[in-house]
């Protein structure tokens, strides 16, 4: 098989920052917010299930980082705000987001694809960041500094099985990134997306048989699957200042499978 990350890389810049992960109460973002507290930054998690939240921020708080557990639906501007009043009076400003809250690309035939679903998925996947990032940046812009990260995937890279929504509102982030990177440079914000292919996690364990992970594995470049470490290890290389000329882009994920 080949290599993968065996340990979390380290970005001194990030200590002492305060970084947001919306969508982090499980998978990528779960393990992208324990890789920053690693960091020593100042971590809040977020989701829609408080059982799931607070088991990140355990973790996070049990192996002696700092996390804050923040319940809140990202594509409700009510709830987005009184989650960014309560980061604030915790924390302090927000100076890296990562805006990773969506998912739920399963394919369906356009015939099957109702106005109402297809409303949720473009709300979940591309409404939700706009939101998020129009919060926050405020605050942002008052430090002068910043650096946004957004959640895309493949699917809004090329044509795949996944659903017409799902793949239109990816496509939605990838321009949303530009657009945002080519307006807020001057001010000191940087703004990248990450775009990954299939990344094993509890849905994938639950509905991929492992022969099947394994022939999927063989058609990449690289002949394995992704693991949230792979995009953590890209989220965080992208908030640091490793990467301070570095805006506008989308990094595809996805271990040669798309090539642009």
């Amino acid at each position: 098989m080949a290599a993968t990350i065996l340990t979390t890389p380290l970005f001194p810049d990030l200590a002492g920052k305060v970084a947001l992960v919306t969508g982090s109460s499980r998978g990528i973002g779960a393990e992208t917010a324990r890789w920053l507290a690693a960091n020593k930054a100042r971590v809040v998690v977020n989701g829609r299930q408080p059982e799931a939240v607070e088991s990140v921020v355990a973790v996070i708080n049990s192996a002696g980082g700092e996390a804050l557990g923040c319940v809140a639906d990202c594509s409700r501007t009510d709830q987005i705000e009184a989650m960014r009043q309560r980061i604030k009076r915790h924390f302090g400003i927000v100076s890296l987001l990562f805006a990773f809250a969506g998912g739920d690309g399963n394919p369906e035939p356009i015939e099957q694809l109702t106005e109402e679903r297809w409303d949720a998925l473009m709300a979940g996947n591309l409404k939700s960041k706009f939101l998020t990032v129009k919060s926050f940046l405020p605050g942002m812009k008052e430090q002068g500094a910043g650096s946004i990260v957004l959640m895309c995937s493949t699917a809004g890279r090329a044509p795949s099985q996944a659903s017409l929504a799902y793949s239109s509102a990816q496509a939605g982030v990838a321009m949303l990134t530009r657009n945002l990177a080519q307006q807020l440079g001057k001010s000191g914000i940087r703004v990248n997306a990450i775009a990954p292919s299939i990344i094993v996690n509890d849905r994938i364990r639950k509905y991929m048989p492992e022969e099947q992970q394994d022939k999927v594995a063989a058609s990449y470049v690289v002949p394995r699957l992704g693991q949230p470490a792979d995009v953590a290890a890209a989220a965080l290389f992208l908030s640091s200042d490793a990467s301070s000329w570095i805006t506008g882009i989308v990094v595809d994920v996805a271990g040669g499978k798309v090539m642009l």
